[in-house]
């Protein structure tokens, strides 16, 4: 039995819905980060970790948001990209200050669909 076999179709649509706008949004940041646009250079030069950490930060995000349009690994996209805004929390308030607010949203709605998408083990899904 599956997670999804469990579900409303209203919900597998939400979930749906919530996975295609983090995948447009990280697929744009990523490809921001990765295609060097200067306000990217700008905040990783800030960072102070060199400009590699840019590029591996877009290829997570862009890895993460192909991840989730995939039924398969939409939970691993979720959960990577989850952990991905959790420092990018942690790096507004500790390290470049500016507004972490966007980076929350993100981090919820990410959690959300991990938390949607998580694998259930057997007993639990027998007795749902």
């Amino acid at each position: 039995m599956t997670t999804s076999s469990l579900v409303s179709p209203t919900r597998r649509r939400i979930v749906w819905g919530v996975r295609v706008l983090l995948a447009l949004a990280f697929g744009a940041a990523g490809a921001a980060k990765l295609a060097g646009a200067q306000q990217m250079v700008q905040v990783f030069d800030a960072i102070g970790f060199g400009q590699w950490f840019r590029y591996l930060t877009g290829l997570v995000e862009v890895g993460g948001a192909v991840l989730l349009l995939v039924p398969a690994t939409g939970f691993l996209g979720g959960l990577l990209l989850f952990a991905t805004m959790v420092c990018a929390v942690a790096t507004h308030l500790l390290l470049i200050g500016g507004n972490p607010a966007p980076a929350v949203v993100l981090a919820l709605l990410s959690g959300f669909v991990a938390w949607r998408l998580r694998p259930q083990s057997g007993s639990v899904a027998a007795a749902a």
